[in-house]
């Protein structure tokens, strides 16, 4: 197909990841198990990370492979560094390359603003420190190899705007102050990393999920929530898969340092 003597790829052939191998930590949970799918579904490669390798090789099996990709499982702690270097390497490894990657998982705050240590505090901004170290070490690679990258963080509404008070009180602890402080960090990371690899053909964007809430949160807390928002219900899983294959495919070449925040309206108001 052509337009004004310009050759116009397909929707189909932008959003198709056949060939490509995608890392993404944290890909065993509620949010990165959609994420992986849909990776999956796309025709890519996926490495799945975790904590646990065998963990990782499981859930890699049960990935969908309409091209006849192979998936794989490695074992990757993003909060430590030395795991994140061996991990990284391990994915190389095993899958020959990596052309995407998401950063995905993180390590909770169990405790709110009101009882949060210092320690938990600063504990839980090595989520952040994670996301950057991976990142350079996709730009790294993909430099290294001459091609074109693309990274994905996960940020939050809640890097964006507090949470209510009224929500959350009598119900369970509010949202944690650390994790308002990390995904706030993740977003401005994204635009920062996205300014200087531009000139690396490395794309660093951004995922911001409202309210994806696991079946076990309590219905009054999910009425709470709901009234708060335009759409008046929480988001499923599935709802983020475009987001992500729209930033992690070349339907995406032209977006980088953005913030896709995907809230059901939460912050448009």
């Amino acid at each position: 197909m052509s337009n004004g003597g310009i050759s116009e790829p397909t929707i189909h052939h932008l959003i198709d990841l056949s060939g490509r191998v995608a890392l993404i930590t944290g890909a065993t949970g509620w949010l990165g198990s959609a994420f992986a799918r849909a990776l999956a579904e796309a025709g890519a490669t996926v490495v799945i990370s975790s904590r646990d390798a065998g963990r990782a090789a499981e859930a890699a099996a049960r990935l969908p492979a309409p091209g006849g990709a192979v998936h794989h499982g490695v074992a990757l702690d993003h909060t430590d560094p030395a795991s994140i270097e061996q991990g990284f390497t391990d994915a190389l490894n095993t899958a020959g390359r990596v052309d995407v990657l998401v950063n995905n998982g993180v390590d909770p705050c169990p405790n709110d603003l009101t009882d949060c240590t210092f320690e938990q505090f600063a504990e839980h901004q090595r989520n952040t420190a994670g996301y950057f170290v991976l990142s350079r070490c996709l730009r790294d690679h993909v430099v290294e190899r001459g091609v074109g990258g693309s990274v994905i963080l996960l940020g939050s509404m809640y890097g964006q705007v507090a949470s209510y008070p009224d929500a959350y009180r009598d119900v369970c602890t509010a949202s944690p102050a650390a994790y308002h402080a990390h995904k706030g960090g993740v977003i401005h990371l994204t635009r920062h990393l996205a300014a200087y690899y531009a000139g690396d053909g490395v794309r660093v964007n951004c995922i911001s999920p409202g309210a994806f809430p696991r079946d076990e949160i309590s219905d009054e807390l999910v009425t709470r929530l709901s009234a708060k928002l335009p759409m008046k219900r929480m988001g499923r899983p599935h709802e983020l898969k475009g987001a992500l294959i729209l930033l992690a495919s070349d339907a995406g070449s032209y977006i980088t340092g953005q913030n896709i925040t995907v809230d059901g309206g939460w912050t448009a108001w």
